[in-house]
């Protein structure tokens, strides 16, 4: 049967992930092939400084640049794999997916299995950066419009972000794994359904589900309980199950997991997911459709299962995202521990005693954080805020010399100062800096490219460029939803009067009535804040704006704060720029990515009136019901 001929699905897709980055569980994959039929599952292993590390492999070994984890995770299960007849698409190629490809075919072999293998390519633009910006095209900056002149002979690796189209194409080979470079996160997943379902590549809506059932999955076990919230009600974290979505020919689809796996799969884990590295919701941009996040509908479909529908979508822009990563100097961290008593006080007088020393005029920008823990003592000191101080140094530098005396200085401290310290560790030494550059560049001067790998030959066959079928001139809607401040004014004067709020309103963290959910995207970040009942959204709407939200992070965010409104999911997404030192590699924070912004927001306190508070009570009342109902016990 020819690809035109080929007879479409009508019937219900079930897409599993098992892999969220490099290093997420490696048995997530044996636990979703052999837990139930599923039809594909995806694997994502790339973030933008996952490609620099897989460049200095391939440029040492031309062999590697791929995520070498993958080969063992299949090797469990490859069999499997062929009998269920399930398909795995993966961007576990990395910068050398031909090489993976190799790797893959071997183990194939080895096992006495015969394995169809595709390759999706040509996504790793590095030796054509020369005559790509001979041609015309630009790459400053996207986010700051910073030149790119200015780095251009730091790049390490460069890489477009590729959509389904490329991943569609190598499907019609019918093959049993592929392995691409650079694909989008979502995009693995929406190929899936546009192959099955046959969707016009200019349907929207459908292609817009779609994305969002991929943001939904990409980051595995996040969306089935991980990093949740209201953590206390996942079960059975040892045996974590991971996401699978069920999807209909419309394109609305069941976001579920395999039965008796841990985790937990409801209408707040599936918006805190959704929430998460979201920028502005009316407009999330991939290259094959404009999603509006603004448009999703949830509803619970039974035990570990929530429908989502009604996803509209635009006409995508002209342009790629080119993500990029360059040599940015080299940085250094080191610590020791603390005791008690007075452990603060004493990390405080080590720090003043360090940077008495270590100051030097060639560091560009240093860093002092203070950990409380009480790991040393145990139980033999009890204290309100920790028995120990972790006292963690940080210095970047534009060569490695100063970072080295810094490095040796901080040891010196243990007999030069005040008494109960521990080491951590030796003398630290200098890492390589590494920062992210964005940029877009003109769909028409690019073209992915596909091809088989032959097992006998052990090279790519039938290779072929992917041309676009169209492609449009959506530009975003860049207005924000700034309220006025007249509510952080009423908290103030709550908090300054010196008396209790009245019966009124209650002055109780906002995790009380909230969920919260945040990430990264280069020096951004982003806070996702999930109302619990439709009184806590109409709260928050007025309560929560985003000059408050700058207030309560002033020490960090040194950018703006916007704020965007979702009505339909009940939340506030929040952009913090300039919040992550750099971000990536390049900061000296411990929280290098934002992920625990919410937790620190949902802990501030806001005046919640008793009317609000009642209904979120309520309302949770019932949930924890149901799932205990759900397994099998008393409310």
């Amino acid at each position: 049967m020819s690809t035109i001929e080929r007879k479409r699905r009508s019937t219900t897709l079930r897409i599993g992930n098992a892999g969220g980055y490099w290093g997420d569980d490696p048995e997530a994959l044996e636990r979703q092939v052999r837990g139930g039929q599923l039809d594909y599952v995806t694997m994502d292993f790339l973030a933008e400084i996952t490609m620099s590390i897989m460049q200095k492999q391939r440029s040492q070994d031309s062999a590697l640049g791929y995520a070498r984890d993958f080969i063992p995770m299949l090797s469990r299960i490859l069999p499997d794999l062929l009998a269920k007849k399930t398909r795995i698409i993966t961007n576990a190629g990395g910068v050398n997916p031909a090489a993976c490809a190799a790797a893959i075919s071997k183990l194939a072999q080895d096992l006495g299995l015969k394995l169809k293998i595709a390759v999706v390519h040509g996504d790793d633009i590095l030796p054509k950066l020369p005559s790509l910006r001979a041609g015309g095209a630009q790459f400053d900056n996207m986010e700051s419009g910073a030149k790119f002149a200015g780095v251009a002979e730091r790049v390490m690796a460069a890489n477009v972000y590729f959509g389904a189209a490329p991943v569609v194409a190598a499907l019609r080979w019918e093959p049993d794994i592929i392995v691409t470079g650079r694909v989008t996160d979502t995009g693995i997943t929406l190929a899936a359904m546009i192959h099955e379902f046959g969707w016009d590549s200019g349907d929207w809506d459908r292609l817009a589900s779609g994305i969002v059932a991929g943001h939904i999955i990409e980051c595995g076990s996040q969306s089935t309980g991980g990093n949740f919230t209201d953590w206390r009600l996942v079960s059975s974290w040892a045996n974590m199950g991971y996401p699978i979505v069920e999807v209909e020919p419309d394109g609305s689809f069941v976001v579920t997991k395999h039965p008796n796996t841990g985790g937990l799969v409801s209408v707040d884990t599936v918006r805190e997911q959704l929430f998460y590295e979201m920028g502005n919701p009316k407009a999330y941009i991939t290259p094959d459709v404009v999603a509006d996040f603004s448009t999703i509908k949830l509803a619970a479909a039974g035990k570990d299962r929530v429908r989502v529908h009604g996803v509209k979508g635009y006409e995508p822009t002209a342009l790629y995202k080119v993500s990029m990563a360059y040599g940015d100097g080299f940085k250094a961290n080191g610590a020791i521990v603390i005791s008690g008593p007075d452990a603060r006080a004493k990390a405080e007088a080590f720090a003043e005693i360090f940077w008495a020393k270590a100051k030097h005029p060639d560091l560009i920008e240093t860093s002092t954080e203070y950990f409380g823990w009480n790991a040393c003592h145990r139980s033999l000191v009890q204290a309100d805020d920790g028995n120990e101080i972790m006292l963690r140094l940080g210095a970047r530098a534009k060569t490695e010399g100063p970072l080295k005396r810094f490095g040796k200085l901080i040891p010196a401290l243990i007999l030069g100062g005040p008494p109960g310290v521990c080491v951590l560790g030796g003398v630290p030494k200098p890492q390589e800096v590494v920062s992210y550059w964005p940029a877009l560049m003109p769909k028409s001067i690019v073209r992915p490219e596909i091809a088989r790998f032959d097992d006998a030959s052990g090279k790519l066959v039938d290779a072929r460029q992917v041309d676009l079928e169209r492609v449009g001139s959506f530009r975003p809607d860049e207005s924000v939803d700034q309220t006025a401040t007249a509510a952080k004014q009423t908290i103030e004067s709550v908090l300054s009067s010196g008396s209790k709020p009245s019966d009124s309103a209650n002055l109780l963290p906002l995790s009380t009535i909230c969920l919260g959910r945040s990430g990264d995207k280069g020096d951004t970040a982003n806070i996702g804040v999930l109302a619990r009942s439709p009184k806590a959204f109409a709260f928050i709407e007025q309560w929560l704006t985003a000059q408050l939200v700058k207030d309560f992070f002033q020490e960090i965010c040194h950018g703006r704060v916007v704020r965007y409104k979702l009505p339909g999911l009940s939340g506030l997404n929040f952009l913090l720029e300039e919040s992550l030192g750099g971000g990536g590699t390049v900061t000296l924070r411990t929280d290098a990515q934002g992920k625990t912004f919410a937790q620190a927001l949902l802990a501030q306190h806001a005046p919640i009136p008793a009317d609000v508070l009642e209904e979120v009570r309520s309302l949770a009342s019932k949930e924890a019901g149901g799932i205990s109902a759900h397994r099998g016990q008393k409310p």
